[in-house]
């Protein structure tokens, strides 16, 4: 089953009559469960497609579905309802996921008790969580207090306290040192693989690659190409890891070629095509006397 799925997805910006298309009908699919990177330089996309998906921006066109919840029928209750209960949410900038005059484990309380739930569970579901995060020990620390990485990881404790089906992580390394950010992105694949949470990770980052099984690029306003990794065990127990690049067909048969090859083979404007049986044959477009 799918938790997020995007089909033409299109977003324009209009500014002093200048219009600028941030999603150029773009088509994605992450699967429950999945944790998921998003990758690509700035101004590819990838944080209007955020926006879309965590319900704080609708699209120009095309259509949005998140943990079950078509994005385009949602009204103000809806959405609000929504980004509450069906989806979690991680800032880049720390500030903007803690409330500075409340602890750790205050903060992660507050969301509990916003929603709601039973007050006897409260409790040992804030315990459960800095526990699983590994920050039990700045429980009564406000964020003032703590590390970058331990305020990061207090944030996811906050955005999946209500047992989101979804959740979105926006650059959440962007402010962190290296070593930092590997436990940051460790944190989110250990809630990840504990919950069961489909995890969506936007950034430029291209190490967080890593540490998922799956990336997906963006360029332009569309996914370009994905990379799946795997791990295989041999009889003596050594591991050995692969990864295979993928270029993304979509609906109307359009891919993206990766830079690396356009430049390899200094293709330009048109390429010729051929359809061979089991592949297709993309060359340039040269004449046969041409020395290059």
């Amino acid at each position: 089953m799918s938790d997020i799925v995007c089909r033409g997805l299109v977003r324009i910006f209009a500014t002093d009559g200048v219009e600028v298309q941030a999603l150029q009908g773009l088509d994605l699919t992450v699967e429950r469960g999945e944790l998921v990177a998003v990758v690509g330089a700035s101004g590819s996309g990838k944080s209007t497609l955020l926006g879309i998906l965590s319900g704080l921006d609708t699209p120009t066109g095309g259509s949005a579905s998140v943990a079950g919840v078509d994005l385009s029928t949602l009204t103000r209750a809806g959405r609000v309802d929504f980004q509450r209960h069906r989806v979690g949410f991680v800032w880049q900038q720390t500030s903007r996921n803690l409330l500075p005059y409340l602890t750790a484990a205050q903060n992660v309380r507050l969301v509990l008790d916003v929603a709601r739930g039973p007050r006897g569970e409260r409790g040992p579901r804030v315990a459960e969580l800095l526990d699983l995060l590994g920050v039990a020990d700045v429980a009564d620390r406000r964020p003032g207090e703590m590390s970058g990485g331990q305020q990061q990881r207090v944030a996811i404790a906050v955005a999946v306290a209500n047992r989101p089906q979804v959740l979105l992580a926006d650059e959440p390394t962007g402010e962190l040192d290296e070593a930092t950010s590997v436990e940051v992105l460790e944190a989110l694949r250990g809630v990840n693989e504990a919950t069961g949470v489909t995890t969506l990770v936007v950034t430029h980052d291209p190490t967080v690659s890593g540490h998922v099984a799956r990336t997906i690029q963006i360029r332009d306003g569309r996914t370009s190409t994905e990379v799946l990794r795997r791990t295989e065990t041999d009889a003596d127990g050594v591991e050995t890891h692969h990864a295979q690049e993928y270029a993304v067909l979509d609906r109307v048969g359009r891919l993206q070629l990766p830079h690396e090859f356009v430049e390899a083979l200094d293709l330009r404007e048109r390429v010729r095509l051929a359809l061979e049986p089991d592949h297709v044959q993309v060359r340039p477009d040269r004449d046969e006397e041409d020395p290059r």
